[in-house]
């Protein structure tokens, strides 16, 4: 019982607004290294590096985040009004979390060519990106609209 004192509360219009900053945040924080990797071996040489990141990413978000994100801002929706403020992504999610933030250090500290990775974090940094957009989404629908909320397969 004193632990739920101290669990920091918020609504769940709350929890899904952080997660899709969070997905947004991420997703800038990642296009940016990419961006600076692209920008140190010349713009024409980075074309076509650049493209396919951005290919990738339309992949990576089509058949990986945009699910994700539609099955978290179901699981939000169901909360009761309020929810602790760490609850924006399931407890597992934080799992994969650690292990791609230690995945993409690996990557960096690889003799792998920043030019390859930037086509990997390209991709990652816009499919988080575009993901993010649902967040917003459903945050219009449910507070400016004031649309019910409708579980992600009927909408």
């Amino acid at each position: 019982m004193f632990f739920d004192k101290l669990k920091p509360v918020v609504s769940k219009y709350v929890l899904i607004a952080l997660a899709g900053l969070m997905w947004s945040a991420v997703g800038v924080m990642l296009c940016r290294m990419a961006y600076y990797w692209f920008k140190e071996i010349g713009w024409f040489a980075a074309l076509p590096f650049g493209l396919l990141g951005i290919v990738l990413s339309l992949a990576v978000y089509f058949f990986g985040f945009s699910g994700i994100a539609r099955k978290n801002i179901d699981r939000i929706c169901l909360l009761s009004e309020k929810g602790c403020i760490f609850a924006f992504q399931a407890w597992k999610s934080y799992l994969i979390i650690v292990v791609m933030i230690a995945f993409g250090i690996i990557l960096r500290h690889s003799p792998i060519s920043r030019q390859y990775l930037a086509i990997v974090y390209m991709a990652i940094g816009g499919a988080l990106l575009l993901a993010s957009l649902h967040y917003y989404r459903w945050l219009w629908r449910l507070l400016i609209l004031k649309k019910p909320y409708l579980p992600s397969k009927e909408v």
